[in-house]
């Protein structure tokens, strides 16, 4: 099969992150647009509507952003975290299963970065704590059950430095 490389449109493009079957960007002006697979609410944009261009996800002030299995995550600069999409276990993190085609506050604040994997999601606060969520199926939560949790958990540790989120398994970095 060939590749077709294509240029998104628009300028000023700042941070990525590839889903499942969507995308989401940042542009510099703290704006994100997404676009792909909406089945689920995905996009953040307040529909179930497929799109091939990008659409604004409303709000401005986002900052970091991460893909997961149909559902999406970003952090603004205020230290807030936002979740969207496909909650079937939680992957959320508002404490329901039920699946958001816009934006919803996961609790708390400092949040400084967020990682999604399958069907969870992970998140590390300003503090060093980490936090998971959703799918739990094989201890990719880390919390020591095969659990699924609809609201972040403490990981046990503190000092957690970076982390890193995929299919069925997640690694994260301690220092000191």
């Amino acid at each position: 099969f060939p590749i077709t490389i294509i240029r998104i449109p628009g300028t000023q493009w700042n941070d990525v992150a590839a889903g499942a079957a969507h995308s989401l960007a940042r542009k510099t002006d703290g704006t994100l647009w997404s676009w792909g697979y909406n089945d689920f609410g995905s996009l953040g944009d307040g529909t179930r509507i497929r799109r091939s261009s990008p659409v604004q996800i409303p709000g401005t002030s986002w900052n970091d952003v991460a893909d997961g299995y149909k559902h999406s995550l970003a952090r603004k600069t205020d230290g807030t975290l936002w979740s969207w999409g496909y909650n079937l276990l939680g992957s959320l993190g508002d404490g329901t299963t039920t699946e958001r085609s816009s934006p919803v506050q996961i609790p708390g604040t400092s949040w400084n970065d967020v990682v999604s994997g399958d069907r969870r999601s992970l998140a590390r606060k300003t503090d060093g704590t980490l936090w998971a969520w959703g799918s739990n199926n094989y201890g990719e939560i880390g919390d020591g059950t095969i659990t699924h949790r609809s609201s972040p958990i403490q990981i046990p540790g503190t000092k957690w430095n970076d982390v890193s989120g995929n299919f069925q398994h997640t690694l994260a970095l301690k220092y000191g």
